[in-house]
């Protein structure tokens, strides 16, 4: 299937591992040309140095001007903008009463802020193109809240009713805005949730007995998706939550 994404150009957060390559690996073999965002420069190096003609910007999404360095450098190189894929490392796991208050401005400034921020700068950019995405990369905990994280259950949301909102305001300019919400993937991430709980090894052997497909998803999984959602033929799909979770959610909608 042609997915219409040669010549295009996109900006991925969170790339340099995981997911977030993943997903610069898939658009990139299609055509598209990726610009990678990651907190680590030198892995990053490395992981940009892995997919031909990518381009790396090391940098926190939390700080607005790496964000505008994003866009303007990728315009600059590619002549355009087409595709944002918004994906950032999750909130500190904890319960409410470990959480301290501190802690909740930081994950709005890393979950919903930093995506808010780098949208808007991106968004004249996407309507020139007249084939504007929007991919959002959240988690299942925008569907049902996830034991001892309280944090990414209280503002992944946020990023939800904020994508919906704008699906409605900008469709008519050929601009789709969708969320990924991924269930347990074989990621750094899972690794640190298990970590983080009083026994680990029982935490995963519990995650992956919950899950009905009976293992984990991989990060080249999530990536298909993004990548069609990003196609020309996802062009009437949008403003959307879509689950990738092996059918662990237990909500009919």
């Amino acid at each position: 299937m042609d997915m219409g994404l040669e010549g295009t150009a996109a900006i991925v957060g969170g790339a340099s591992a995981g997911m977030g390559f993943a997903i610069a690996e898939a658009l990139a073999a299609e055509g598209c040309a990726v610009t990678m965002c990651a907190r680590g420069e030198e892995r990053l190096a490395e992981a940009a140095a892995r997919i031909p003609g990518a381009l790396g910007i090391g940098g926190d999404v939390r700080d607005p001007a790496l964000l505008q360095r994003l866009v303007d450098e990728t315009v600059e190189a590619r002549g355009r903008l087409d595709i944002v894929v918004n994906n950032a490392g999750g909130p500190a796991p904890g319960t409410f009463e470990s959480t301290p208050d501190e802690a909740w401005a930081d994950a709005f400034e890393l979950s919903l802020r930093s995506v808010v921020r780098l949208t808007r700068l991106a968004l004249p950019h996407l309507r020139a193109s007249g084939r504007g995405r929007v991919v959002n990369i959240s988690s299942w905990s925008v569907r049902e809240p996830i034991p001892h994280l309280v944090l990414s259950n209280a503002i992944r949301p946020g990023v939800v009713g904020w994508a919906k909102s704008l699906a409605h305001e900008v469709g008519r300019d050929g601009i789709t805005v969708n969320t990924i919400a991924p269930g347990k993937v074989a990621t750094g991430r899972m690794r640190e949730l298990w970590e983080a709980r009083p026994d680990p090894a029982a935490a995963e052997a519990e995650d992956i007995a919950s899950i009905p497909v009976g293992r984990m998803g991989q990060p080249d999984e999530i990536a298909a998706a993004v990548v069609f959602l990003c196609s020309a033929r996802a062009g009437y799909i949008s403003g959307t939550v879509l689950p990738v979770d092996g059918g662990a959610l237990h909500g009919i909608w």
